[in-house]
This record gives C-alpha cells, structure tokens and sequence, in this order.
C-alpha cells in the first residue's frame, strides 16, 4: 500500500471554526458528543479539539456532571 492512501485529514477543532470563545456547561447535547458510550471524556486526538478548547470543554463537562445535566457514569444493568 503506498504512504499517499494512508494519509489522514487532519482533525480540525469544532469550536475554532465556529469561533467559540466560551463553553457553556449548558449545552447538553454539544457536549454529549463529547462523551464515550461509558460517559468518559473523549481525548482530543479522537475528537480534533485544539489544547485550548480541550481545557474549556474538560471544565464544562465536569460542571454539567456536577449539575446532574450528564451521567458520572453509564448505566450499568
């Protein structure tokens, strides 16, 4: 196989094109993208955020947590 099939587009961060300055804990349904099917904070080499937003978004997710607005965990049965 050569090396131009395997090139990958870089990932670009979401929050930078739509130029997002502030992360509202309160937008449940952008930051459950976010999330993994056991409710863990995606890293940013899977999602495409840059280092800054990464930081914001960590800081939203965790208040939304704590405001009961998202799950600590996913459901176990």
């Amino acid at each position: 196989m050569a090396y131009d099939d395997r090139r990958r587009h870089r990932k670009v961060c979401s929050f930078c094109l739509e130029k997002v300055e502030h992360i509202d804990y309160k937008e449940v349904s952008r930051l459950r993208r976010y999330l993994s099917d056991r409710a863990k904070i995606l890293p940013r080499r899977m999602t495409g955020t840059c280092a800054v937003h990464q930081r914001a978004l960590t800081v939203a997710l965790k208040r939304a947590r704590h405001m009961a607005l998202l799950p600590f965990t996913a459901e176990v049965r």
